[in-house]
């Protein structure tokens, strides 16, 4: 038996660095989140000189962070190398297309619970779909509020508990091991937002439900985007045959017009430092 939810950093660099070629295939839910959180900087009134991108991935983010504030310096940072080179190739390809004209940005390979800059170097910290990723979220707060200016916005989006709801209800009750990484509550967040020294933080969450035809599709998607079980509780063989079936036959359960649902609550926080 091993419940065990701690996040293997190695496992996160080396999932991250083997879907990075195919990731903006199947990231749609990432994209989705990221435009989202964009229209939300259109009620804000911030003009930063340094943006930082926590959890850069493929860079979707940065580019557009790049294009709306054309006059700052945009840092990119992210724990797997091979994100940071799909990123670069992709800048290309949208500044060769014209697409943007935004400032370029620089690539700077570190994890957001250490991360290697100064203090107070940055105007505005964005975290899209990054901060699950932490196994210490209350230290990746203190990180992100020691680089931030004064007066500077901290915006993110992440996972709350309900998400993949459906695939931990498959699994439960199955074998002793992790299947679905560990989600924090978005009161619990706001709560550590203030502790680490951040005022008047804004949360809300919403619902956003995928549908597939089979398991293996949600799976495959899953891995797709480096997002898979990488918990210290995982199995670390294969799970077996029985136990995945009767994972397959739970699951089928949940089939809603002829569908299978993969749910996952999005929660999205701005918070400001003195």
């Amino acid at each position: 038996m091993n419940y065990d939810h701690t996040i293997d950093k190695r496992q996160v660099r080396n999932a991250f660095g083997r879907a990075a070629a195919g990731y903006d295939r199947a990231a749609f839910l990432q994209r989705e989140v990221c435009d989202r959180m964009l229209s939300r900087l259109d009620c804000i009134k911030h003009t930063p000189d340094v943006i930082l991108d926590a959890g850069s991935g493929t860079g979707y983010g940065t580019r557009k962070l790049a294009t709306r504030y054309s006059n700052a310096k945009v840092l990119a940072i992210d724990i797997a190398p091979a994100m940071h080179f799909q990123a670069r190739i992709a800048a290309l390809w949208w500044k060769q297309l014209l697409i943007a004209r935004g400032s370029q940005a620089d690539y700077v390979i570190g994890d957001i619970e250490q991360m290697p800059l100064k203090d107070s170097c940055v105007g505005l910290v964005w975290s899209n779909l990054a901060l699950q990723w932490c196994n210490d979220i209350k230290q990746t707060f203190a990180e992100v509020h020691r680089i931030l200016q004064p007066a500077g916005l901290f915006i993110f989006s992440t996972f709350g508990p309900g998400t993949l709801k459906e695939l931990r209800q498959s699994f439960h009750g199955i074998d002793g091991y992790s299947h679905v990484n560990r989600f924090i509550d978005m009161h619990d967040i706001g709560d550590m937002l203030v502790h680490n020294g951040f005022v008047t933080p804004v949360m809300d969450m919403e619902y956003i439900t995928l549908t597939y035809d089979d398991v293996t599709s949600v799976m495959r998607d899953l891995k797709a985007i480096g997002a898979h079980n990488v918990t210290q509780g995982r199995r670390r063989g294969l799970t077996g045959k029985t136990a995945w079936q009767k994972a397959i036959n739970h699951y089928e359960m949940l089939r809603i017009k002829g569908k299978l649902p993969a749910t996952f609550e999005v929660i999205y926080g701005h918070t400001w430092k003195l």
